[in-house]
């Protein structure tokens, strides 16, 4: 069970480290050469990283708990939580393929996670 629940966190961790990368690029007016730099070590960047950093620490216990083919696969609901952030928070328009796509990932999640 603990395993699972690190699992989830990892999940949460990669999807916070995208939004982070997001904001902060949409902050900085996207990535360019002329702000490479100063958008690379912005807050809101560094922060993405951290969390990125985050998320692998805890997928190496995950790792060491669980079946790569198990873990993997279910990890894959970050995807899911993408598109659901991305609607949520950046009002981003998405097309009803990719929220098809979304639940036959979710379905995928199920069929894998069932014993």
């Amino acid at each position: 069970m603990l395993a699972y629940l690190m699992l989830a966190l990892n999940i949460l961790l990669l999807v916070g480290g995208q939004i982070a990368w997001k904001y902060g690029l949409d902050r900085a007016g996207g990535l360019s050469l002329h702000n490479l730099l100063p958008t690379l070590f912005s807050p809101l960047i560094l922060l993405g990283i951290a969390l990125y950093g985050l998320a692998t620490v805890l997928w190496l216990a995950v790792l060491s708990r669980l079946p790569l083919s198990a873990a993997y696969p279910l990890q894959s609901l970050a995807y899911v939580l993408g598109i659901v952030l991305a609607w949520a928070l950046f009002g981003e328009s998405v097309p009803i393929t990719r929220w098809i796509g979304a639940g036959i990932v979710i379905l995928g999640v199920a069929v894998i996670a069932a014993k």
